[in-house]
């Protein structure tokens, strides 16, 4: 196994050999006993020639390409999610166009692909009433399903900042699911993703906010297919999920805890939408084979190396998680340079890279340990270590 020079905290370096062995990218075997979106992140085009800070172009070949590969070992696609950079260098007429190309993309593919929903075209700045949020929310929804899509409904920050009560959160969303074609995904986004949503659902009481989110569901049960949390907390999660109608699915959105979510109890389990399965794919469909086929244990032993990975990407501050997932593309081969929308790139410290280079050779999840080693030498000397 090849082996590099990583930097230590102390300033100097330490050799360091690759150990882990990596998970195939294999079709699986039987279908998933589990409904499983990846929220699949964009490739920036690194020679748009333009201000970086106003977003930049995407690299629309290695985008899809990306979508091709999740499909491929079975994971459907939360499309034009926060993991794609949405309202961090992803804009609103960029996202619909990646939710049209991916529509056509994947058509037939058999996965299912959900949209990102939201009113991110708006300055929450300018917002002065709640039908400025109900307009702009019913444009993108009107947009996305002509385009044949199905939709996730996101947090609003525009939402989060003119709402006074929890009542007007039920009026918004009262109206924006009656106009919904098929059942959507609802989206609660904790404050450690986006400091702006910060009291989501008229309330900084989790418990009370709990049930705002539940009564949106029981007034238009039948327009919600189920509810993604992202609070990275396991309970809370499971007690919301208790509480759910039975016709309505919980997809956990906890990357620090997901095995034992997706695994379930004898109450009940959570399906996926997760921002890590982008970077764990081969091993997350490798386990959810296991799981499919009554292998419980299997299912966590494969996910547990996963799991340190997926909170160091994830850790404070939460919101440059992106910068992770496109990092661990980039070492795979599955991008040629490591350049994000919005010059999120420059988002972490070179401790952050280092342990998430270690841990996802840890993990086996370094699909070419040559190439990866390769990228990483070339990452570290232009951070100034030498090889």
């Amino acid at each position: 196994m090849p082996s590099l020079l990583l930097p230590t905290p102390d300033g100097r370096t330490a050799s360091y050999r690759l150990v882990g062995t990596p998970w195939p990218a294999a079709r699986p075997a039987v279908p998933f006993n589990r409904v499983v979106f990846s929220a699949a992140h964009v490739v920036a085009d690194p020679f748009a020639d333009g201000d970086p800070s106003a977003g930049g172009a995407i690299d629309w070949h290695g985008t899809l390409a990306y979508r091709r590969y999740l499909a491929d070992l079975g994971l459907g696609i939360a499309e034009a999610m926060d993991t794609a950079q949405r309202g961090m260098g992803l804009s609103w007429p960029q996202a619909l166009e990646l939710i049209r190309r991916t529509h056509e993309a994947l058509a037939g593919s058999g996965v299912p692909v959900f949209n990102g929903c939201g009113t991110d075209h708006l300055d929450p700045a300018e917002v002065t009433t709640l039908d400025d949020v109900v307009a702009a929310y019913l444009e993108q929804v009107d947009a996305i399903q002509a385009a044949g899509g199905r939709l996730i409904v996101m947090a609003s920050r525009a939402l989060a900042r003119i709402a006074r009560t929890p009542d007007d959160y039920l009026a918004v969303y009262r109206r924006v699911l009656a106009r919904a074609e098929q059942p959507v995904v609802l989206h609660w986004l904790g404050d450690m993703f986006d400091p702006a949503l910060a009291g989501y659902w008229g309330t900084g009481d989790l418990d009370a906010a709990r049930d705002v989110a539940l009564a949106v569901i029981a007034e238009s049960t039948r327009k919600v297919d189920g509810i993604k949390i992202s609070l990275l907390d396991k309970d809370r999660e499971i007690d919301m999920r208790e509480r759910l109608p039975a016709a309505v699915k919980m997809y956990t959105g906890d990357d620090f805890n997901y095995p034992e979510l997706i695994a379930g109890d004898a109450q009940g389990f959570s399906h996926a939408l997760l921002g890590i399965f982008d970077a764990i794919a081969p091993a997350a469909s490798a386990a959810l084979a296991e799981l499919a086929q009554g292998r419980r244990e299997r299912f966590l032993e494969i996910l547990a190396p996963t799991v340190p990975l997926s909170r160091r990407i994830f850790g404070a501050p939460t919101r440059f998680y992106k910068t992770g997932v496109v990092f661990l593309a980039y070492l795979n081969g599955h991008q040629r340079h490591f350049t994000m929308l919005g010059g999120h790139q420059a988002m972490r410290a070179l401790p952050y890279f280092v342990d998430v280079f270690r841990l996802a050779d840890l993990a086996g999840l370094l699909r070419d340990p040559e190439l990866a080693t390769l990228r990483m030498k070339r990452f570290l000397q232009l951070h100034g270590v030498e090889a």
